[in-house]
């Protein structure tokens, strides 16, 4: 995840309810952050879910590392069908008497 780089915007609670799609379209589209103001008194803030948990809850380094090593083999774009695929021939294997 990329270092943010985000404007926060500073909205007041109405402007927020009567504009909540066009926020979430500058969230999304721009990175942008909002902080929602009722009575002057800052109350909660919009961002991105990608800017949230790359300030909040960042991956740890061996995630980070695993995540690298499955893109670099190319096993990030499995799908789901592939992914129970590849753990049913695994669980045959070792289900497999030795002989």
């Amino acid at each position: 995840m990329k270092k943010s780089t985000a404007v926060t915007n500073i909205v007041s609670a109405l402007d927020a309810r009567t504009q909540l799609g066009q926020i979430l379209r500058r969230v999304k589209n721009n990175g942008e952050r909002f902080v929602i103001d009722r009575r002057g008194e800052p109350q909660a803030v919009i961002m991105s879910l990608d800017d949230y948990i790359s300030a909040i809850a960042p991956s740890p380094a061996w995630l980070k590392k695993l995540g690298a090593a499955s893109e670099r083999r190319g096993t990030d774009r499995l799908s789901m069908r592939q992914i129970n695929a590849e753990i049913g021939t695994v669980r045959r294997e070792v289900r497999k008497p030795s002989r």
